[in-house]
């Protein structure tokens, strides 16, 4: 008998070891791409794979692509909140939420993914913009590539041809632009625009050309105007609460996993999608106007740089006082990240 307790002791020991070793911890990624796209898999299921192997699988990452857990725009705060551990999103997505860091966003700034995500990456990592997500744990910052204007029947070359057009706005300083313009500005998440446009509730979008591609959206649009007069800012973010439970080692993890080589890597992923998505419009023969240099355009140089002004002043107004200096900064950061 006591040999029969003494096996089973021993069983049950190890038993016990057995499950402290193979002990995992479970982090859910929420965000809005769909889940066979080359975003979520080059960048998050990759991303996550890599977390997964550096911690010989203590960590796992359980992916919710299309909103599936939180909705785009509740998704920084359901990070904030620990109803997801890690979420991606788009920053204009919460209005006034992150006014220094949709900076980036503005007119002339980003000429491509890469370059923007070097600039956003840069401004956090330097301290312009770090206190916006003081209520989280960072992990990186990236940037679509230049948005322009796509529509399904209307072409567009100049901004008279914008008036009275329902266009959906990436942001709350893309659709005063918009505004300005003569535009009827309509905000809603990527995911829905597809059934927008095709329900014709909206005339056309502003969207990066990965984007396009990404949420089929060229399927349904015949006019293309290249107008790079927004990008937009993106963050990968992860639930502080989470973020301090794991152990010292795990957080090591995490910290080798974030900052400004996922933010490039992300960034190179968005730059060939936006390749993608223009060669897609170009094989459907899709009309395809372009303008070089909108800052120093006769029809376009006037509003995009009226709206951009408008913006910093806004900002100043309620304080940040620093809007136009790190406006200029970005601009200095741009020839640097271009290099």
């Amino acid at each position: 008998m006591k040999h029969a307790i003494s096996r089973l002791l021993i069983a049950t020991s190890a038993l016990g070891l057995c499950a402290t070793a193979g002990a995992e911890t479970t982090l859910r990624m929420a965000h809005l791409w769909p889940a066979g796209s080359a975003v979520n898999q080059d960048i998050y299921q990759a991303w996550a794979k890599q977390v997964e192997e550096e911690s010989n699988g203590q960590l796992h990452v359980e992916i919710y692509p299309s909103q599936t857990l939180s909705k785009a725009d509740q998704a920084y705060e359901a990070a904030a909140n620990g109803i997801a551990d890690i979420s991606v999103t788009l920053q204009g997505y919460t209005a006034g939420r992150f006014p220094l860091t949709e900076i980036v966003q503005l007119p002339g700034v980003v000429n491509s993914a890469p370059q923007g995500a070097c600039i956003l990456q840069s401004l956090y990592d330097q301290g312009d913009i770090a206190g916006e997500y003081e209520d989280t744990h960072v992990l990186f910052l990236f940037t679509t590539g230049p948005a322009y204007l796509h529509t399904r029947d209307t072409e567009i070359k100049s901004p008279e041809d914008l008036e009275g057009l329902r266009i959906r706005r990436p942001s709350e300083v893309a659709g005063e632009m918009l505004d300005s313009m003569g535009a009827q500005p309509l905000g809603m998440p990527a995911p829905d625009i597809y059934t927008a446009l095709q329900r014709g509730v909206m005339d056309g979008l502003s969207f990066p050309w990965e984007a396009m591609k990404v949420f089929r959206i060229n399927e349904l649009t015949n006019y293309h105007l290249q107008v790079p007069y927004y990008a937009g800012a993106i963050v990968a973010t992860m639930s502080q609460a989470a973020y301090d439970r794991l152990s010292p080692e795990m957080q090591a993890v995490i910290d080798d996993n974030s900052g400004m080589a996922w933010s490039l890597k992300a960034g190179q992923v968005f730059d060939m999608l936006d390749k993608a998505g223009r060669e897609e419009a170009v094989a459907q023969g899709d009309t395809i106007h372009i303008v070089e240099d909108p800052l120093d355009d006769p029809d376009w140089a006037e509003p995009l740089k009226q709206g951009t002004e408008n913006y910093l002043k806004r900002l100043e107004e309620r304080g940040l006082d620093d809007a136009h200096a790190i406006y200029e900064k970005a601009l200095a950061l741009r020839d640097q990240c271009e290099a």
